[in-house]
């Protein structure tokens, strides 16, 4: 077996942190806008727009973000000529790559989270007078909190292991959008399967710490 390069795991845990920042931020607020609906079919019409990246293939996840944010892609023309900025194949790429497909399971978690806080807080909390804004940030994030929390840690073990969307929009570039699994699927193509081990035991016990984690803060959450 050949010197094991760490740049895969340095590189997919720098875009799984960023991944779930964007992720937590951007699912609170879906589950957040759907959960204030009324209309059940406007929430079901949300609802399967926001979930269609968990339901569809990867690589076709990637391929649309390759049209939009490719060099000559809608987006991506702008953002180059315009601001200089290149999403395809960089580090850019991957995590727009794992925001995309790490956001339906942070919005569902994130929306049966707020589902299940008790419906006589939020109405305490207008006859009170507080704004929609304000039972947001203290009556629901708060109820929410242990919910919310797993969604983040999901979304990050996802943000960790994406690989087909990143393939597609960020390539295998080794040292620069190379992470865990390209790794894995580099070294098992090239036969090095001794490497290749290393970097899937490295997965599982990154994914298994970050379950760890969301069970011991949920546990500490209940007993507090």
């Amino acid at each position: 077996m050949s010197e094991i390069d760490w740049s895969p795991v340095w590189i997919s845990l720098k875009i799984a942190a960023i991944t779930m920042v964007f992720t937590f931020v951007l699912g609170l607020m879906a589950a957040w806008f759907v959960y204030n609906r009324k209309r059940e079919i406007i929430k079901a019409v949300c609802d399967g727009i926001f979930t269609m990246p968990l339901v569809l293939p990867p690589t076709v996840a990637g391929f649309f973000l390759l049209l939009l944010f490719g060099v000559n892609g809608v987006f991506g023309s702008t953002l180059w000529h315009v601001f200089g900025i290149r999403v395809a194949f960089t580090q850019i790429g991957a995590v727009l790559a794992s925001v995309v497909i790490s956001f339906p399971i942070m919005y569902r978690s994130a929306r049966a989270a707020l589902e299940q806080v008790d419906d006589d807080l939020v109405l305490a909390g207008r006859t009170l007078g507080m704004s929609e804004t304000r039972i947001f940030l203290k009556v629901l994030i708060p109820n929410a909190l242990p919910g919310l929390v797993g969604g983040g840690v999901l979304s990050f073990a996802r943000g960790l292991g994406e690989f087909g969307a990143t393939a597609m929009i960020a390539g295998n570039i080794p040292g620069k959008t190379r992470t865990l699994s390209l790794a894995v699927y580099a070294e098992t193509a090239a036969g090095d399967m001794d490497q290749a081990g290393v970097y899937v035991g490295i997965i599982l016990l990154l994914c298994f710490v970050a379950v760890i984690g969301m069970n011991c803060f949920t546990m500490v959450k209940k007993k507090g």
